[in-house]
């Protein structure tokens, strides 16, 4: 299993490259503001052949780079229909302008071929088996998407701006609440396995045992102790 991850651009969203192993097909996740180089670079480095771009959700910060990226690859992506207003549409998703430098640099629109994802869908896509989740609370359309453990590798866990190392997602923007979102984390993060690697769309890797003992948005879920406040990371 090959994954290539990096930060990208102004938010410093987790952009990610998936694979088989290098030299095959790839799925790329969430190519945000000024991923598109970075996603050259590995598609180079790996020798990789893009087949889908699939995203978390429809922020800007995950979604910016979308079009040229599929654009260049002729490729298809995938959002869920609550949230696909948001590739026409960035500044209403946030309830602000985002500013005219940044703006400046974006490809504001749907790529070509786009499709729509389901809860409980799983894709087939570069040799590889990824089940969708609908986890709605940072966004309406928010999903995440899962790898089954196999011989050499634990599940892995795409977990968008669900869960984050020691947080979750903001819930304060258009479409976000926070009750939806822990109860999205009960739903979706609890029933994993320990062992289970979180690659969420901000910060440092993880896994769910380490969440679940730590995170105190995810104890809170899992056994009822008292709520923090919200929080207000990122976009």
């Amino acid at each position: 299993m090959l994954i290539a991850g990096f930060p990208a651009g102004a938010w410093g969203t987790n952009c990610y490259l998936v694979a088989p192993a290098a030299g095959e097909e790839c799925v790329i996740i969430d190519p945000g503001h000024q991923a598109a180089p970075g996603v050259e670079e590995a598609i180079a480095r790996h020798r990789l052949k893009p087949v889908a771009v699939v995203l978390t959700h429809g922020h800007i910060d995950h979604v910016a780079s979308v079009v040229p990226v599929c654009g260049a690859h002729d490729v298809p992506a995938w959002i869920h229909p609550e949230d696909r207003y948001m590739l026409s549409d960035p500044e209403k998703a946030l309830g602000r302008a985002i500013g005219a430098p940044l703006m400046g640099e974006l490809t504001v629109g749907e790529p070509a071929d786009l499709r729509e994802l389901t809860d409980g869908a799983s894709l087939e896509l570069a040799g590889l088996d990824l089940s969708v989740a609908h986890a709605p609370g940072h966004t309406k359309g928010s999903v995440t998407f899962r790898m089954p453990e196999n011989a050499d590798v634990p599940s892995v866990f795409f977990s968008g701006d669900l869960l984050f190392a020691g947080s979750i997602g903001r819930t304060d923007l258009p479409g976000g609440s926070h009750p939806e979102i822990l109860r999205s984390l009960a739903r979706v993060c609890l029933p994993l396995d320990d062992s289970t690697v979180v690659l969420s769309g901000h910060g440092a890797q993880t896994t769910i045992g380490q969440e679940r003992a730590t995170n105190p948005y995810l104890r809170q879920v899992a056994d009822g102790q008292g709520a923090p406040s919200a929080p207000r990371r990122g976009m």
